[in-house]
């Protein structure tokens, strides 16, 4: 029964973000209140905010999928591996999957979903607090690995930020690409590969020497 609770609850958190996102390409953001979110959903406010803490999280919400998944690559990487070679390794599987995350997908939805966040202000700083939240995750996976370079405490906060940064510009240089200069997700994959590349060579010779080289590119 508790399986089949959590699958309703899924289904009714989803289809009220699929909702209020619709809304809110069609009108704008601050168009659109979370009364007529609600309506559109078929809920109550009461029952929107008991998924969505604010407004905002009815469209950011879909980064915390993403809170884990550098600190879930750094603990879950085979023996041996360093951590930036597994986390550039991770990036690059990401852009051949076309993950929205690396902002390598051309899906109109895709670009109107990230043209909202850009286009309004409170969107993108409820958007960096998740961002915050997941360089924090990365920190703490850090300072768990074996090979990390002494002070870990000072090295794990710093690769973390490091890192995260990476991702965020490689991602918005991309989404960039294909939103203002008309490039496919597919015409732009090498030049995406090639940024990342050069990204994580940078970051791997800036900890030069403490077993975080990046993966060959």
């Amino acid at each position: 029964m508790s399986g089949l609770r959590e699958r309703k609850k899924e289904r009714t958190r989803r289809a009220i973000s699929e909702a209020a996102i619709a809304l809110f390409l069609e009108h704008g953001f601050d168009r659109v209140s979370v009364a007529d979110v609600a309506a559109a959903a078929e809920v109550s406010k009461p029952t929107l905010f008991s998924y969505f803490p604010t407004k905002e999280d009815l469209v950011v919400h879909r980064f915390a999928d993403h809170q884990e998944q550098a600190a879930d690559v750094v603990r879950g990487r085979a023996a041996g591996e360093p951590v930036l070679a597994a986390l550039h390794r991770d990036f690059l599987d990401g852009l051949a999957r076309r993950d929205p995350i690396t902002g390598l997908n051309d899906h109109p939805e895709v670009l109107a979903f990230g043209a909202l966040i850009h286009a309004t202000p409170s969107l993108t700083a409820r958007g960096a607090e998740y961002l915050a939240r997941a360089e924090g995750s990365l920190a703490r996976a850090l300072r768990e690995a074996p090979d990390l370079a002494p002070p870990r405490h000072l090295t794990a906060p710093l690769l973390a930020a490091q890192v995260t940064a990476t991702q965020r510009v490689l991602a918005e240089h991309n989404w960039h690409r294909i939103r203002n200069d008309g490039r496919t997700a597919d015409e732009l994959h090498a030049e995406a590969v090639s940024n990342a590349d050069r990204a994580f060579r940078l970051l791997g010779a800036g900890y030069g020497g403490t077993g975080h080289e990046g993966a060959a590119g």
